[in-house]
C-alpha cells in the first residue's frame, strides 16, 4: 500500500445515497493510494521528518482547542514520561491522546519513539483494515455513523456499530504489535532492559475508542443523575498481580512475586535469576521477558459517550500513586482554567509526594486532560496562568535534546523505582468504578472477575527494573 499525506489540505468525502450508513471514500489525512511504491502509509509519513511540526499535534505543556497537557520530571532521574494530543488526527472530528511511561536504562527514548509512531501506525493499520474489510480503494472514517433513514430496522445499525469496533479493535492490535516489532530491529535503541507503557484513545463523534498496555490509566468525569461529577475509570491496570495476568506469565515460565520488603508489590522475573524484577505484566520493549509472558497486545474497549460525560484525564501512574480517581476528577472540574487543569493536577500530586512519600523519590508525571465539549479557555486566560502564544507556537519544535536513535545529549542512566506503600496506606486509597468493555489479549476470564478486582484493588506501581538480568550460558534445567 503506497501513500502520500497532506494533513492541512481538505479531503472529498462522498455520502452513499438513499440515506444509507457513510460510505466516505477518502482517508481523512490526505491519504491517495498508490501502486506505484511499496512504501506504507506510516513509513512515508515517518520519512517526511516533520511530525513536530504537523498541525493540531501538540506533545510538551501546553493546550490546543479542546485539551491541555503538562508533565513533570520527578526525583529519579530525566523525564521519561511522554505525551500527545493530535487533534484533526484523521478527521476534523477525530482526537488522538496518548501518554506512555517509560522505564529501564533507555526507557525515556522508548516513550518518545512510542508517543510518534504509534499514532501514525494506528493510522496505517486502520487503513489497511479498512481496505481489507470494505474491498473498495480508499476510505476515511467520519466519526458517528448516519443511521438509516425511514427504516425501523435497526439491525442494519447494530451490525454497523459492530463493524466499526471491529476495525478498530484490530487497528489498535495491528499498531501495538507492529511498534513493539519496530522497536526490536531498532539499530540505535537497546530496549532488551528497557520499555513503555501506553494508554491511547481516538475520539471520533460520540465514539470513544481504547487500546492501552501497562499501567497508565484513563479515567472520565461525568455527571450522575443527581448533576454530581463521578469518576468512572476507563481502563485496568495491567500489573502482574492481575489474576490472568499472572496466569499467562507463569505458563510462560516467568515468575511473579514480590520481594520481602515491598510485599504488596508483585513483579516479574526471569525463570533462571531474580531480574528484572519488572512491576508491570504488558509493555513495549522489555524484550528479555517478552518469551517469558510480559506482551504488547493491548487491552481494547469501546464505549458511547453521553452529554453527562465532561471531561477525559490521561495520566501516567506518578499521579494515581498519589491520587485516587475522584481526587482527580475533583481537581480538574475545579481547575480555575481549563487550559491551566493538567498542570494543577501534576502540582497537586507533587504535594500529595511530599506529604504521604516524604522518604520516597517522587516519579514523573504526565498528564493529559481532554474536555469533551470541545471548548477551552480565552487567550488571555491561557496567558494568565503562565503560557504564551510564542510559547506554545515553540512546543512545535519539539524538546530539547530529544532524538529517537540515541542521541540525547544526556547521558541516559538506570534509574530505579523504589517507591513503597505499606499495606494500611494502600487500602486507604479506593480507584474509581470501572466501565470496562469486552477486552481483548490474554484468553478467556470469568466475567467480570479481573475487570472488578482490578478496579478496586490499589496496588502500589513500581515499574521500573529492580536490576538487569546477569545471563550465563549455564542455566538450570527448566
Amino acid at each position: 500500500m503506497g501513500g502520500c499525506v497532506s494533513t492541512s489540505s481538505p479531503s472529498n468525502c462522498s455520502t452513499r445515497s438513499r440515506g444509507e450508513v457513510d460510505s466516505p471514500t477518502c482517508f481523512d489525512v490526505g491519504c491517495c493510494g498508490s501502486k506505484s511504491t511499496m512504501r506504507t502509509f506510516s513509513d512515508h509519513v515517518i520519512g517526511l521528518q516533520h511530525l513536530p511540526s504537523v498541525p493540531n499535534r501538540i506533545f510538551t505543556n501546553g493546550k490546543s482547542s479542546s485539551s491541555c497537557i503538562f508533565t513533570q520530571q520527578g526525583r529519579k532521574g530525566i523525564n521519561q514520561d511522554a505525551m500527545i494530543v493530535w487533534e484533526d488526527f484523521m478527521a476534523e472530528d477525530a482526537i488522538f491522546c496518548g501518554v506512555f511511561d517509560g522505564h529501564g536504562p533507555y526507557g525515556h527514548l522508548v516513550a518518545r519513539k512510542v508517543r510518534d509512531a504509534l499514532p501514525l501506525k494506528l493510522l496505517s493499520s486502520l487503513h489497511s483494515c479498512q481496505l481489507r474489510q470494505n474491498g473498495t480503494g480508499q476510505t476515511c472514517f467520519k466519526g458517528s455513523s448516519k443511521k438509516k433513514l425511514g427504516s425501523g430496522d435497526s439491525e442494519k445499525d447494530v451490525s454497523a456499530e459492530e463493524r466499526l469496533t471491529s476495525l478498530w479493535r484490530e487497528a489498535f492490535m495491528k499498531s501495538y504489535k507492529a511498534m513493539d516489532k519496530e522497536l526490536r530491529s531498532h539499530s540505535n535503541l537497546d530496549c532488551f532492559c528497557s520499555g513503555s507503557t501506553a494508554v491511547s484513545i481516538v475520539k471520533q463523534g460520540s465514539n470513544l475508542f481504547m487500546g492501552y498496555i501497562g499501567d497508565s490509566r484513563a479515567i472520565m468525569g461525568s455527571k450522575d443523575s443527581s448533576g454530581s461529577m463521578a469518576a468512572v475509570q476507563l481502563t485496568i491496570d495491567l500489573k502482574p498481580d492481575l489474576p490472568r495476568e499472572a496466569e499467562r506469565i507463569k505458563k510462560c515460565k516467568g515468575r511473579v512475586f514480590a520481594l520481602q520488603d515491598e510485599p504488596e508489590v508483585c513483579r516479574v522475573w526471569l525463570p533462571f535469576d531474580d531480574a528484572p524484577g519488572l512491576a508491570m505484566a504488558r509493555a513495549f520493549g522489555d524484550f528479555c521477558l517478552k518469551e517469558y509472558g510480559v506482551i504488547s497486545m493491548p487491552e481494547f474497549s469501546h464505549i458511547l459517550l453521553t452529554e453527562r460525560d465532561q471531561f477525559i484525564v490521561l495520566a501516567s501512574d506518578g499521579v494515581w500513586d498519589v491520587l485516587s480517581n475522584e481526587e482527580v476528577v475533583e481537581i480538574v472540574s475545579s481547575a480555575t482554567s481549563r487550559s491551566s487543569a493538567a498542570r494543577i493536577l501534576v502540582d497537586s500530586a507533587a504535594r500529595e509526594w511530599k506529604l504521604k512519600y516524604p522518604t520516597s523519590k517522587m516519579d514523573d508525571c504526565a498528564v493529559v486532560c481532554l474536555f469533551l465539549d470541545g471548548k477551552m479557555d480565552s487567550e488571555s486566560d491561557y496567558e494568565e496562568q503562565g503560557f504564551s502564544s510564542a510559547t506554545l507556537q515553540s512546543y512545535h519544535s519539539g524538546n530539547a535534546g530529544e532524538s529517537d536513535d540515541g542521541g540525547n545529549k544526556s547521558e541516559p542512566s538506570l534509574q530505579r523505582n523504589c517507591t513503597v506503600r505499606s499495606s494500611e496506606e494502600s487500602g486507604s486509597f479506593r480507584n474509581g468504578r470501572l466501565r470496562p468493555e469486552e477486552s481483548e489479549g490474554s484468553g478467556n476470564m470469568a466475567e467480570g472477575e479481573d475487570q472488578n478486582w482490578s478496579g478496586l484493588e490499589g496496588v502500589t506501581r513500581v515499574n521500573s527494573l529492580i536490576q538487569l538480568p546477569r545471563f550465563s550460558e549455564e542455566r538450570p534445567n527448566q
